[in-house]
C-alpha cells in the first residue's frame, strides 16, 4: 500500500527515544523528509539520519522558536505528530488524591497539553498551505484514570478534546487533525531503571521486573505484552496519510483492549 508519504516534511516532537523514535524512523522507511525536535538529540534519533532541531517546548516561547527554526529551513510542511510528553513525576507514593503540588500540575500540563496546542497553533499556517495533517499522541490514562499520576492523565484528556475540537475547525481547510492513544508501551518511562513504573514499584518494595511483566493485565490488556513503539507508529503514519482524507477527528486506540467501552 502507498501511503503517499515519499516527499513530504515531518515534523516530529518529543524524537529523542520510545515513540518519538519509532515514529522517526517509520517515515524515514516511507520516504518522508523528517525533522525531529527534543530537548536534546541521542545517539539512536542521530544515527536515523533525521534533521534535529532543539527546543524545550514546555516553555511559552518554546514551540513557535522551534517552528519558526523548522519553517526557515523550507516552508513546506505536510505533518506535525505532537509527541512530547511526560515531565515531572510525583516526588514519592502518598495519600494525597492529588499525587503532587501546583507545580508538577503546571509542569504535566505544559509538556503534555500547552505544548502541542502552541506548536499545532505556530505550524497551522504552513500545514493549511499543504493540506497536511496533525497527529497528537494521547495516552489510555485519559481515558482509564487511578493508576497513573492524576496530572498526566488529566493532561492527555485535555489533549483529547482538543484534538477533536480543532479537527473541526480546520477540516474545512484541508488539514486533518487526529489523536493515537496507546496503553502501557515499552518506553523508557515503563522499563527504565528511573521511569515511572520503577518508582512505583520502589514505594510498593516489589522488584521493577515483576512491576512491568503485570502492567498488561492490570491494565486490562488483552496480551500479556508491552506494545512495541513501531506499532504505534504504524498507526500515525497511516492517521497522516493522503491516502485516509476521511480520518478526521478520530482517536484510534493502540491498547489491546485495555478500553472497556464500546
Amino acid at each position: 500500500m502507498d501511503l503517499q508519504l515519499a516527499d513530504q516534511h515531518v515534523l516530529v516532537t518529543g524524537a529523542s527515544r520510545g515513540i518519538g523514535l519509532a515514529v522517526v524512523r517509520a517515515f524515514l522507511a516511507e520516504g518522508a523528509r523528517v525533522t525531529a525536535t527534543a530537548r536534546r538529540a541521542t545517539p539512536e534519533l542521530t544515527a536515523t539520519g533525521a534533521a534535529f532541531v532543539a527546543a524545550d517546548l514546555s516553555t511559552p516561547e518554546g514551540p513557535r522558536r522551534m517552528v519558526e527554526e523548522v519553517l526557515s529551513a523550507g516552508p513546506r510542511l505536510d505533518v506535525l505528530v505532537n509527541n512530547a510528553g511526560g515531565g515531572i513525576l510525583p516526588d514519592k507514593l502518598s495519600d494525597d488524591p492529588f499525587d503532587a503540588g501546583d507545580e508538577v500540575w503546571a509542569a504535566a500540563f505544559a509538556l503534555n497539553f500547552e505544548a502541542a496546542v502552541r506548536t499545532t497553533r505556530a505550524a497551522l499556517p504552513a500545514l493549511v498551505e499543504a493540506r497536511g495533517a496533525v497527529v497528537n499522541i494521547s495516552s489510555d490514562s485519559a481515558r482509564r484514570p487511578g493508576s497513573e499520576p492524576l496530572a498526566y492523565a488529566s493532561a492527555k484528556a485535555a489533549l483529547n478534546t482538543f484534538s477533536r475540537g480543532l479537527a473541526e475547525r480546520v477540516a474545512a481547510s484541508g488539514v486533518r487533525v487526529n489523536s493515537v492513544t496507546p496503553s502501557a508501551t515499552r518506553t523508557s518511562l515503563v522499563t527504565g531503571p528511573d521511569g515511572y513504573v520503577a518508582q512505583v514499584a520502589a514505594g510498593l518494595g516489589i522488584p521493577h521486573e515483576a512491576l512491568v511483566s503485570a502492567l498488561p493485565q492490570q491494565n486490562g490488556m488483552l496480551t500479556d505484552a508491552l506494545i512495541d513503539p513501531a506499532e504505534i507508529a504504524r498507526t500515525v503514519l497511516l492517521l497522516a496519510s493522503p491516502a485516509m482524507p476521511s480520518v478526521i477527528g478520530a482517536n484510534w486506540s493502540v491498547d489491546a483492549g485495555a478500553t472497556k467501552a464500546v
